[in-house]
């Protein structure tokens, strides 16, 4: 294994983790402001707990994330801040909003549901931009013969963009109610806990509906990729066994307190489904970073600077993981947190 590929997993690593405590974020976000006014089921209670303290843990990886980019692929950086300058800049400017915003709805009492309503919408907006980079990466709509320039008009009225938008939107609500709905029986708010398995329930499908939108504009959009993913057609496949795993969990037989579903096992099943199948994303990309214009080989560092930003990092996971471990431990176990009374 060459170190640009070792480079190019951990990268990928880094994406993956952060679109998943993301979609913890963004999407707690959302249901926080989506139930703000229906006080009997707390969902928006448990949706306060949950955001807290995932908010602070997600932006330790998108930092890792920016200087994982900058450290390994220095030649891929250009191209990369050039094409996305115009959407990596609505990204920063909505994740701004979004943070200012969210830290004054806990503090400013008399403007907590205005507040919480433009934390919720800039928190939906977020993903969907951010998964933009991925068709953006798939060369279609960067003209390379008048300096990787970024033809706006034409990405975003794609049915592709639009796909992966949509996506990128329903798998932050699919994922974030399957996680709420597993934080609300593990805290026994058992009536919040039915109102995020009946939302995960219903917008699973759309995230697998979206899914299949994804490929169908990308055998037209992308064909280089569709045809190298579909080599992997079986992986996909189990990818969407991990789907259906997901959905008959969430009917499983009723506990001693009368509630049907087991969202722990879906909330597994549908990361395992989603390790999978960006796996297959990724080996199909290679060796392009953008298509076809930059590859891993030519976008990265040199290999002095690699061992020295590898080993950095390897340092860094060793004194970080236990910190994480300890952190969910006491996030999803501590029965103070998880019961707490409302004010």
């Amino acid at each position: 294994m060459t170190q640009s590929l070792i480079a190019i997993i951990i990268l990928w690593g880094f994406v993956f983790i952060y679109a998943v405590m993301a979609t913890m974020d963004f999407g707690a976000g959302f249901w926080s402001m989506f139930y703000i006014n229906n006080e009997k089921t707390k969902a928006t209670n448990i949706a306060n707990r949950y955001l807290s303290p995932t908010w602070e843990v997600t932006n330790t990886f998108i930092v890792a994330l920016v200087v994982a980019v900058y450290s390994m692929f220095p030649g891929a950086a250009y191209s990369l801040g050039t094409v996305l300058l115009v959407p990596g800049s609505l990204i920063l400017l909505l994740l701004a909003i979004r943070s200012a915003f969210l830290v004054f709805s806990h503090v400013a009492d008399d403007y907590y549901k205005p507040l919480t309503y433009i934390t919720g919408i800039t928190g939906i907006l977020i993903p969907g931009l951010i998964i933009s980079v991925l068709p953006i990466s798939h060369g279609s709509y960067i003209d390379f013969d008048n300096g990787q320039e970024l033809d706006l008009g034409k990405l975003f009225t794609s049915p592709h963009e639009f796909a992966f938008f949509g996506f990128a939107v329903a798998s932050t609500l699919f994922l974030s109610s399957l996680l709420l709905a597993d934080y609300s029986k593990t805290s026994k708010e058992y009536e919040a806990f039915k109102v995020y398995r009946r939302d995960a329930m219903i917008i699973g499908p759309i995230s697998v509906l979206m899914a299949f939108l994804i490929m169908w504009t990308m055998k037209s959009e992308a064909t280089w990729l569709y045809d190298r993913m579909l080599e992997d057609r079986n992986l996909l496949l189990i990818s969407l066994l991990g789907f259906v795993i997901a959905g008959a969990a969430l009917f499983l037989p009723t506990n001693k307190e009368g509630m049907k579903g087991m969202p722990r096992v879906a909330v597994i099943a549908v990361i395992c489904q989603y390790v999978i199948a960006s796996y297959v994303y990724g080996k199909a990309h290679l060796p392009y970073i953008i298509y076809p214009e930059v590859t891993v080989q030519s976008g990265f560092t040199d290999p002095d600077s690699f061992r020295a930003v590898f080993f950095t990092y390897i340092a860094g996971f060793i004194i970080l993981f236990p910190g994480f471990v300890y952190f969910w431990s006491l996030f999803m176990n501590d029965k103070r947190y998880l019961r707490q009374k409302e004010d």
